[in-house]
Order: structure tokens, then C-alpha cells, then sequence
């Protein structure tokens, strides 16, 4: 075999081959890839405000803006803990109810279920096959979440690498993502250049979209040092989009502020009342500034009934529409369907340029489509 290929390579056929990959290569560092931004969310458990300001809110404003979006419910990274299978398909649909009331729109963007799609998995196979253990050990997280377990499983290890799986199975351009996701976009553009050294040029470098303003610093109502979180212990920490009026009413009415009665914006000498005013400016699009100026004379128990009307009046529809969608699960595994085989489509034309370029193509054809070429040169 070797001898055949020696012989169709030799001469004329040789040069032009050789010219032929040099073509390709300089046309393909020069390739223009359209804009697309992906982005993920975890199906576990009630969306908070945290997740909707600094997570959905952003998605739903790309989407609107015109730029094309994929919004992946990334179960698969749900499983690296364990999880019971019921919960996690009820979760799925929660947040798929979640996504389209808060202004996802199935038809503009692409929403769809991460496990439906395989290449995810088998593109992050070979991506994992070109890191190493050293770089991964180094990312935040996992040295954040295998603290507290005793056996760490490898999934929580590998984490990042299916992260960047996920974005680069769709060519992804942009990542919207909070600071403390950063490392891990890192570890994406990383692979795609060691992929493109080693392979060829495949994969756009995907750019972080980080947002540092206050969306991205939405604080427990119970500890405001510490970022809500639905991991936190104490379910008044947070504020979640499903939460009743009375429920919410409770939450804010026992955030925690401090012994001065006035209402002002200084995030770090009184971070508590300045949280407050953040998710109040982030509801109304008020500044911090015009805020105090409309609390002038109220104490801070005033100005907390003040900014639970507000959330109500803001939070109602979105609630009454989750719990509307959920009433038809048939509807919303159409949604997820649908977006799903959207997503595959963009897929497995990537997966399939992964493998001819991997596992090779087949080399008896690409030979003779050689030789051919040659022949009209």
C-alpha cells in the first residue's frame, strides 16, 4: 500500500498535492467564521436571580439583538454529581418552561437537550485526548467541588473538557459567561489552537463575552460576601423565579443590611443594602443613584416592602407562565425536539470534518481524486 502511494505521490502528482494542502492551509487561517454564540445551563433545580440576570437575561438580549444563539441545557455536566433520573428529567422540562418564559425564543435561537446530541460526547473524547491531566488539575473548579467529596468522580475531573466539547462542536465565536467561568473558556481556546496546530485549521478561538457589571454580582440575601447560589444551605439566600409573593416577601423582608436606617449605594461599607439596590436597578433599569434619590426618607424596612412590590410586579408573569408550560410536558419536549435536530444538523457537519481530519479519510479515494486532479492540471 505504501509503495502505491509512493508512486501516485511521485513527480507532478507529488507537487500538486503539496500545493494543494498549502492552498487549503493559508485559506483556511484566513476563514471568516460567522458570529454564533453558545452558552449552557445546568437542569438542577429553580432558576434564581443570580442564574436570570446573569445568565438568561444576556441570552435573551443577544437573541433579540439579532446574533444567533444556542442555548444548551447541559445535562450531561449535571451527572459528574449523582443525580435521580425522575428529578432530572422533571428538572429538564423545568428549565426548558423556564428558558421560553423568561424570553427564550425556541424559533430565533436554538434550545435544545445536550444528551440528545452524541458528538458532544465523542468530540470531547478527542479533545481529552490532546490535554493532560496537569492542566485540568490546575482549573478553579474542581479543586472547588472535589474538597468536599471523598471519591472524586472523573467526570468532575473532565468537566472542562467536555465544556469545550460543547462550544467548539458548533464553532462557537463568542461565550457569554461570568468572571469566575472564564479559566474554563480559556482551556476551550487552548484546544482549538492545539487541535488546529496539529490537524489543521478547524475551530474558530472563541471569545469570552464577560460581564463585570451588576448582573454579575448579585449576592446571598443571608451572607451578601458570597454570591447566590442554589447551593447554599439556607433557601433564604436566594431568590428564585418561582417563588410565591408571600415567599418572596419573607426572603427580602429578612435579607440581611445593617444598623443604619438610611438608603445608601456604598457596596463596600454597607454590601447588603447595596445588593438590594443592584437587583432593584437591574428590575427597573433605575441607576443606584436615582434609586436613593426615590428612597430619600424610607429606613431600610420601608425600602425592602419598596423593592418586593417591584419583584412581584416583575417575577408574576414569568411564574404564571412556568407553571402554564409545565402543565404540557408533550409541548415542551416538542420545543426541545425541534431544537434539538438544529442542533445536530450544525454538529455533525463539524464532527464529520473532526474525523476525516483525525481517523483519516479514505485514502483510496482521496488518492485517486488525486490523480485525477493532476491529469487535468
Amino acid at each position: 500500500m505504501l509503495g502505491v502511494l509512493r508512486s501516485i505521490c511521485s513527480g507532478r502528482t507529488r507537487t500538486v498535492w503539496f500545493r494543494r494542502v498549502r492552498e487549503y492551509s493559508e485559506q483556511a487561517t484566513q476563514t471568516k467564521y460567522p458570529k454564533r454564540i453558545f452558552s449552557g445551563i445546568q437542569p438542577t433545580g429553580r432558576v434564581h436571580l443570580g442564574n436570570y440576570f446573569g445568565a438568561i437575561e444576556r441570552w435573551v438580549e443577544l437573541q433579540d439583538s439579532g446574533e444567533e444563539v444556542l442555548c444548551s441545557i447541559v445535562d450531561l455536566h449535571s451527572i459528574t454529581l449523582p443525580q435521580d433520573p425522575k428529578i432530572l428529567r422533571e428538572n429538564t422540562l423545568l428549565m426548558t418552561a423556564t428558558l421560553v418564559a423568561c424570553g427564550v425564543n425556541y424559533k430565533r435561537s436554538i434550545l435544545f437537550q445536550q444528551s440528545k446530541v452524541p458528538m458532544h460526547t465523542e468530540l470531547c473524547w478527542v479533545l481529552g485526548s490532546i490535554t493532560t491531566m496537569a492542566r485540568l488539575a490546575h482549573l478553579p473548579q474542581f479543586k472547588e467541588k472535589s474538597e468536599s467529596l471523598k471519591n472524586v468522580p472523573l467526570g468532575l475531573y473532565i468537566y472542562p473538557v467536555l465544556q469545550a466539547a460543547d462550544i467548539l462542536l458548533y464553532k462557537a465565536t463568542n461565550v457569554p459567561v461570568g468572571q469566575d467561568q472564564a479559566q474554563h473558556i480559556q482551556l476551550a481556546q487552548d484546544l482549538a489552537h492545539v487541535f488546529n496546530s496539529k490537524f489543521g485549521h478547524t475551530f474558530p478561538i472563541p471569545r469570552t463575552l464577560v460581564s463585570d457589571g451588576p448582573r454579575q454580582r448579585i449576592k446571598s440575601l443571608r451572607d451578601p460576601t458570597r454570591k447566590m447560589s442554589k447551593s447554599h444551605t439556607d433557601p433564604k439566600s436566594r431568590v428564585d423565579i418561582l417563588d410565591e409573593p408571600d415567599v418572596l416577601l419573607d426572603k427580602v423582608k429578612k435579607a440581611v443590611t445593617d444598623f443604619t436606617s438610611e438608603i445608601t449605594y456604598e457596596p463596600e461599607k454597607r454590601p447588603g443594602v447595596a445588593n438590594l439596590i443592584d437587583i432593584h436597578s437591574l428590575f427597573t433599569g433605575k441607576t443606584p443613584e436615582e434609586i436613593c434619590k426615590e428612597a430619600a426618607g424610607l429606613n431600610t424596612g420601608q425600602y425592602k416592602l419598596l423593592l418586593a412590590d417591584v419583584m412581584i410586579e416583575k417575577l408574576s408573569p414569568i411564574r404564571e407562565d412556568i407553571l402554564r408550560l409545565l402543565k404540557e410536558p408533550g409541548y415542551l419536549d416538542e420545543v426541545l425536539k425541534g431544537g434539538t435536530e438544529r442542533a445536530t444538523e450544525l454538529a455533525a457537519d463539524c464532527w464529520a470534518e473532526v474525523t476525516d481530519k483525525v481517523f483519516g479519510s479514505d485514502t483510496i479515494r482521496s488518492a485517486r481524486r488525486m490523480m485525477n486532479t493532476a491529469n487535468v492540471t
